[in-house]
């Protein structure tokens, strides 16, 4: 049984602003509904103590659950929601997320970013979700970072498996 349960207000207990954020420098809309979104994986990175849920449109959820990610569909977007990790206040061996980092989407649509791989991205700041990149050539440090997992669709992420 799947639920679409609010992942980042239920999981994580983190709430975020109702307002709309302009868009990234390469055109791209922080896309509608990604609160509810179901998540795909989680990912704790050591090098700058930051918690990672990434999260999946019903397109990347169904996908993921088909094991049908390499390629991604058209139509998959992943969002990746960042936060610092800090010492759970009544758990010493917990680490839970503190302050909001940034929102990170890709977006699959093979025609549209072809030149990327197949994969357009868009990243948003902090709780004000500024936009992130001075022009759209931002993307490139995208693509540059994403290149060692170019034989995975461009894609970090291992889907959870779930009973």
């Amino acid at each position: 049984m799947h639920k679409k349960l609010p992942v980042l207000a239920i999981a994580l207990g983190c709430a975020f602003s109702a307002f709309a954020a302009d868009p990234a420098p390469n055109g791209i809309s922080l896309p509608d509904g990604y609160k509810d979104w179901r998540l795909l994986s989680v990912h704790q990175r050591t090098d700058n103590n930051t918690i990672r849920a990434v999260l999946g449109n019903d397109v990347a959820i169904k996908a993921a659950r088909d094991g049908k990610t390499n390629p991604w569909p058209d139509g998959a977007v992943l969002a990746k929601m960042v936060w610092k990790g800090v010492k759970h206040d009544k758990w010493e061996a917990a680490i839970e997320p503190g302050a909001f980092v940034h929102a990170e989407f890709m977006i699959k649509d093979n025609q549209k970013h072809a030149a990327t791989g197949g994969w357009g991205y868009a990243r948003w700041l902090g709780m004000e979700q500024k936009p992130y990149g001075k022009d759209a050539t931002f993307v490139q440090e995208c693509v540059g970072c994403h290149t060692p997992v170019k034989d995975r669709d461009w894609v970090f992420t291992h889907p959870v498996k779930l009973p």
